[in-house]
């Protein structure tokens, strides 16, 4: 209870920091605050889907339902913070380009990734069996996650793109307020926390769920 507290009181503070406390960059303007954001939801979208697709590898060579849970809930939780990201680009997109959205090679790498995944928890609602679902489940995520580093690192670099790149400024080309990069950090741990304790909260739940069911089943 403490540790969670403390997380949310982490990330409120850097918010209000990132707000009150850090300056803006120049071209961005007040959208500079969007990156607080829009970066730490984009990371642990990748960190949960990489996770997704390593609890699925083990649940194929171990068969233990615990990993098929950890999946599932990875996968649910990187769709979740997936649409973070795609929203509050969006609003970075309005503010500097006019529109919501281009079809910019990122926008839709990262709209061909939700729909990917959608049809992963799709795929998961629409078999029965326990075991059956984790097994197909598990080799769709396997094979599905080889698309998440071609779409999101390897695309938005072949072609022509209205998105920054990179945002943060490499050492040629000088450095970022060290306000800015410290909300940023501070953020990208406080996003990559808040994953872990929703996916062991969704984990947990998953466990309650089906003993709740085999109770009802044999009860």
């Amino acid at each position: 209870m403490f540790a969670r507290g403390l997380l949310f009181v982490w990330i409120a503070a850097w918010i209000v920091l990132g707000f009150a406390w850090a300056p803006v960059v120049p071209v961005l303007g007040d959208t500079t605050r969007v990156l607080y954001f829009h970066i730490p939801a984009a990371w642990v979208t990748v960190v949960a889907l990489a996770w997704s697709m390593i609890q699925s590898v083990l649940y194929l060579a171990k068969r233990r339902i615990e990993h098929d849970d950890q999946a599932a809930a990875s996968a649910e939780l990187g769709m979740l913070f997936c649409i973070v990201a795609t929203i509050s680009g969006s609003m970075w997109a309005k503010a500097m380009w006019g529109s919501y959205w281009n079809w910019d090679p990122r926008e839709t790498s990262i709209f061909f990734l939700l729909l990917i995944y959608a049809a992963y928890l799709a795929l998961r609602g629409a078999i029965e069996g326990e075991e059956r679902r984790a097994r197909l489940s598990a080799i769709y995520s396997a094979a599905a996650f080889v698309a998440v580093p071609f779409l999101m690192f390897i695309v938005p670099r072949i072609y022509d793109s209205l998105h920054p790149s990179p945002i943060l400024p490499s050492r040629e080309q000088g450095s970022m307020d060290p306000r800015i990069t410290m909300v940023f950090l501070a953020m990208l741990v406080g996003f990559t926390a808040l994953f872990y304790w929703l996916l062991s909260l969704r984990a947990r739940f998953a466990r309650v769920e089906r003993r709740l069911l085999e109770a009802v089943v044999h009860g």
